[in-house]
């Protein structure tokens, strides 16, 4: 084996170990919490040493906020504002809701364990939380690009307000999923609340017009 191969192949299995890590401290954590969550934990579950991990990440907390990391960009390919051959606005709005629906039923990992860290409240804030709440903030102006987007007619004002009872209410039925499984159709609650959100925005935006 040539010194490069020799260099991809330890390359490839540093990769995989990272994924291994990753893995592994998602399950832990979604059973234990953050608190429950430790190096430890994490090298039983993997089977990967304390050393290997520690190789990857500095510290449990920059462990979580690589999870929080992952998730989020995996959530975040498969969010995007379907085209005009989607259908009407409203249409659009609805497809795009679904699919965020189905990415977070996938790929929860950061808002599960994002919104545990931005719930609690600590003397030193873990990098964990503040890497969510940067990822939220960019979710955030997604859905205002989208919003303003396709009701040019709303006050600025107006936009803010709607993404944050967008944002919001997303939030909730995520919650109520988490708590009730599978029995809570997330995909149908989002296209529901897209609809109502899409609803709610046309008559902001007649208002504003008369």
């Amino acid at each position: 084996m040539t010194k490069a191969e020799t260099t991809r192949k330890k390359r490839a299995n540093g990769v995989e170990s990272r994924q291994r890590i990753l893995d592994a401290t998602v399950e832990i954590a979604g059973e234990r919490g953050y608190e429950g969550t430790s190096i430890a934990a994490v090298s039983t579950k993997c089977g990967l040493p304390a050393s290997s991990i520690y190789w990857h990440f500095k510290d449990k907390d920059d462990l979580i906020a690589a999870v929080i990391e992952r998730s989020f960009e995996t959530w975040l390919a498969a969010v995007d504002l379907p085209g005009d051959e989607a259908g009407t606005p409203q249409e659009r709005v609805t497809a795009m809701a679904a699919n965020v629906a189905r990415s977070l039923v996938d790929a929860p990992d950061f808002l599960r364990l994002g919104l545990m860290l931005a719930l609690e409240r600590r003397p030193t804030e873990p990098r964990g939380r503040t890497v969510f709440l940067q990822v939220r903030e960019i979710a955030r102006r997604k859905v205002t690009e989208v919003i303003g987007e396709l009701l040019p007619g709303l006050a600025e004002d107006d936009v803010q307000l709607l993404t944050t009872y967008a944002v919001a209410g997303a939030d909730g039925l995520f919650v109520q999923r988490e708590i009730n499984g599978d029995t809570v159709d997330l995909v149908g609650l989002f296209e529901l609340h897209a609809r109502l959100v899409w609803e709610a925005g046309v008559r902001m935006a007649a208002r504003n017009g008369e």
